[in-house]
C-alpha cells in the first residue's frame, strides 16, 4: 500500500470522550490524507484535542486528526477501508480465492507447532541441546524423526489424534461459519486437518476435496474447492512435512502448483492465518509476483492481500512491492482481530452495489 491518499466512502466524525459529544459529522466520498490534515467536503478537520476520537465508517481513532499520530492512523485506516472494499467487490463476483493458515485451525484450540516439535523431541528421545533448539525447525525434526523411525506414519497417526477437534466446536466457530458464508470459489489451505471440511459439511455447503493429483478431476466450477495445499491425513503421501518435502516443493512444479498458478494468476488472493515468518509462502508470493512481471502485464494483475492482526511496516513494504496489500485490524488477541476483519468483509459483500 504505497499511496499516499486515498478515497473510500464512509461516514467521519469526531467526538470527545467519555460524553462522545459529537463535534462534526459528514458523509465523504473521499477523504484526502496525504498532505496536509484529512478534510471532508472541503472543510479540515482539525483539533489537538487528545480526548477527541477520530470516526471513519465503524473504525474509531484515539485523537483529533490534529493530534500527533492521528494523520498517520486515519491514512492507514482509509487506505484499508478503501482496500477491503476492492476485496469485497472480488469476493462478491466470485473472482477471489482464499488461502488459510494456521492461525485459522489454533483459533478452535488445535495445538502449535511447538508441540508438535516438542512431541518429537520426547519421542525421539532427544533434548534441546541435541537438537540444537531453539534453531531446529518442525520441518528438520521431522525430517531425523523419518531418518530414524523410517516413515512419518506414526508421527502422522499422531497428529491425525491430536490435531483434531469435535464438530461442535468447528459449529461454535464464527471464523469457519464466515468462512463458509463468504462462498470463495476456491479455498487453498496448508492445513493437514478437516476443519475447512468439517465447517462446509455442518453448514450444509457442498465441496469437493482436493489433496493430490488424483483428485484434480473433481475439481470442477459447480461447487467450492478445497485444495489441501501441503497434504491431507487421509492420504500420508501427499504430505508436506518433513524438510525434504519441502525442499521439492520449492520448484512449483507439482501437479498441485500448477493448479494454484493457473488458479490464481487471473484472481485476487486473500491470506489468513498466515504468519510471514514461513519462508514457502513468501517464497509462493515471490513467484506470483515474478511470473507477472515477467509477462509485462504486471500492473494488469488482479490485487491481492494478507490479514495480518499486527502491523509491519517492514512486511507492509516488502509485500506492497510484490502486490500484496497488508490489512490490519486493532485488537488485543489475534482470533478476535481475525473475526472482526472476516465480518466487516462480509458485511461488505452482503451490501449491493453502490451502497
Amino acid at each position: 500500500m504505497a499511496q499516499t491518499s486515498s478515497s473510500c466512502s464512509c461516514a467521519v466524525f469526531v467526538e470527545h470522550s467519555p460524553t462522545r459529544e459529537r463535534r462534526r459529522s459528514a458523509k465523504c466520498n473521499e477523504i484526502n490524507v496525504g498532505v496536509g490534515w484529512p478534510r471532508v467536503g472541503g472543510r479540515a478537520l482539525g483539533t489537538a484535542d487528545p480526548s477527541v476520537r477520530t470516526q471513519v465508517g465503524s473504525k474509531s481513532i484515539p485523537g483529533g486528526p490534529g493530534s500527533a499520530g492521528t494523520e498517520r492512523r486515519l491514512s492507514q485506516l482509509c487506505r484499508m477501508l478503501s482496500a477491503v472494499e476492492q476485496l469485497a467487490q472480488s469476493v462478491k463476483e466470485r473472482r477471489a480465492i482464499l488461502f488459510v493458515g494456521a492461525g485459522v485451525s489454533m483459533s478452535v484450540g488445535l495445538p502449535s507447532w511447538q508441540k508438535l516439535i516438542e512431541h518429537m523431541q520426547n519421542e525421539l528421545g532427544l533434548d534441546e541441546d541435541m537438537i540444537g533448539a531453539p534453531e531446529a525447525s518442525y520441518q528438520a525434526l521431522a525430517e531425523y524423526y523419518r531418518l530414524k523411525q523410517g516413515s512419518l506414519g506414526p508421527l502422522r497417526s499422531w497428529m491425525d489424534r491430536e490435531w483434531s477437534v469435535s464438530p461442535e466446536k468447528v459449529q461454535g466457530s464464527a471464523i469457519h461459519k464466515l468462512i463458509v458464508s463468504l462462498d470463495f470459489p476456491i479455498i487453498y489451505t496448508t492445513n493437514y486437518d478437516r476443519n475447512l471440511e468439517v465447517a462446509f459439511e455442518i453448514h450444509g455447503r457442498p465441496f469437493v476435496k482436493v489433496a493430490n493429483a488424483k483428485d484434480l478431476p473433481k475439481a470442477t466450477g459447480e461447487v467450492t474447492q478445497i485444495i489441501k495445499f501441503h497434504g491431507d491425513f487421509d492420504d500420508d503421501k501427499s504430505l508436506v512435512l518433513a524438510e525434504t518435502d519441502y525442499f521439492e516443493r520449492l520448484s512449483f512444479d507439482s501437479p498441485l502448483d500448477v493448479k494454484f498458478r493457473a488458479d490464481a494468476l487471473g484472481r485476487t488472493i486473500l491470506f489468513i492465518g498466515y504468519s510471514m515468518s514461513d519462508m514457502n509462502i513468501r517464497l509462493l508470493l515471490h513467484r506470483l509476483w515474478q511470473t507477472w512481471r515477467r509477462s509485462g502485464y504486471e500492473k494488469s494483475r488482479p490485487k491481492s492481500f494478507i490479514f495480518m492482526s499486527q502491523p509491519s511496516i517492514v512486511q507492509e513494504a516488502v509485500l506492497g512491492h510484490w502486490g500484496i496489500d497488508m490489512l490490519t485490524e486493532e485488537a488485543d488477541d489475534p482470533e478476535d482481530a481475525l473475526l472482526a476483519f472476516l465480518n466487516e468483509l462480509k458485511d461488505r459483500v452482503s451490501r449491493p452495489n453502490g451502497a
